[in-house]
């Protein structure tokens, strides 16, 4: 009986430490065991010989094998192998029609007696289809059929209920170690897990540029160096999604707008920029080039109002509060980048430039950690 909080904890601290023991033990066996090292070397060999003749790999498992081999193919799909899943049952009424020449079978069953499984595979053998077994029994007749067999042994399942738990936890685990050793084979890199992953979080993160996610110039405050604290704040309030303010060269602010053309005088020679900068960095040397004399946040107002006498507010000017030679960034850089670095050095918002040093807007963390 679980009566105390005590009691409840310590019963899940127990079944996560022998599914824990289990995924150990079976990780050791691969590593000293010479059948199970074989077993999964020619389970490799095979799922890397059929897709690199254009094949796929084809999942089938019953019950709870059968949920564990759907979540393997994701994670397959998802690292560049083609592979697909086939429910025994319906593979038996008309499926098996997915499986073409050059395909491989990878057949769960921890028991490896399971009857739907084995009435597969005189259609598969007849297909010349390779069969690879993961299961408990080294010793059954799915075994005794296989190509392969990966050893997915555990000594009991976890807790007291005997459900399929530490077994489950296995194949899934030993699903992971095929599609992720299958994926250095084939020299699947980040890249190419992103383009599998444009959605969500993950595919932001490894896809996402600055350019995709950057605030125009045309919908943030700027204003020149000598700027009065009241423009400087009214500027910030009628443009609110920058979260701050662009202080420009005294030259740029007032044609900020006509972005054409500070763009036809701004293409001036410079080297790439890195995606991080500062724009001491580069050499401008043209007074019409759109650079940035500093950056005012709603940080530095807050922190000058509460600082300032009475009369001498009305004395203070954007150079004064801004702060000078800000870090900017480039607009084909990665958004995760960004976000790192915002956050490393406290950022509230980074000015974006382009290729030939314009000024092309402005990114904030409070967007990018919305993203993230």
């Amino acid at each position: 009986m679980l009566e105390t909080t005590k009691d409840i904890i310590d019963n899940a601290s127990n079944i996560l430490i022998e599914e824990a023991l289990s995924i150990n033990e079976a990780a050791q066996r691969l590593k000293s065991n010479t059948e199970s090292r074989d077993g999964y070397h020619q389970a490799i060999y095979l799922m890397f010989k059929s897709l690199d003749a254009g094949g796929k790999v084809i999942v089938t498992g019953v019950g709870k094998s059968g949920k564990i081999g759907e979540k393997i193919v994701a994670t397959m799909l998802s690292t560049g192998t083609c592979a697909t899943f086939l429910h025994p049952v319906e593979a038996l009424h008309g499926d098996l029609g997915t499986v073409q020449p050059n395909d491989v079978v990878l057949a769960l069953s921890f028991s490896g007696n399971t009857e739907e499984l084995l009435m597969l595979l005189p259609s598969l053998k007849h297909r010349q289809i390779p069969v690879i077994g993961l299961g408990g029994n080294a010793k059954s007749k799915l075994a005794r059929e296989c190509a392969a067999w990966i050893d997915g042994y555990v000594k009991r399942e976890a807790g007291d209920i005997p459900a399929p738990t530490s077994s489950t936890t296995l194949t899934l685990a030993l699903g992971d170690a095929l599609a992720l050793t299958l994926a250095k084979l084939r020299t699947f890199t980040t890249d190419g897990f992103a383009l599998n992953h444009p959605g969500g979080s993950l595919g932001r993160r490894l896809l996402l540029k600055v350019k995709d996610i950057v605030i125009d110039s045309a919908k943030v405050a700027t204003v020149n160096r000598n700027t009065s604290l009241d423009i400087v704040i009214m500027e910030m309030t009628q443009h609110p999604k920058g979260s701050g303010v662009i202080v420009l060269e005294d030259d740029l602010s007032e044609s900020h707008h006509n972005t054409e053309e500070i763009v036809s005088n701004s293409l001036i020679p410079s080297p790439p920029i890195s995606e991080t900068s500062s724009l001491e960095d580069y050499d401008i040397s043209t007074s019409k080039c759109n650079r940035i004399a500093g950056v005012i946040t709603h940080g530095d107002i807050h922190r000058v109002l509460k600082s300032a006498t009475r009369e001498g507010i009305f004395q203070i000017r954007a150079v004064d509060i801004m702060s000078a030679n800000p870090v900017v960034f480039h607009d084909e850089g990665l958004a995760s980048d960004a976000v790192a670095l915002m956050k490393e050095k406290s950022i509230p918002l980074l000015p974006v430039l382009n290729n030939a040093m314009n000024w092309v807007g402005v990114i904030t963390f409070k967007d990018l950690q919305e993203l993230f």
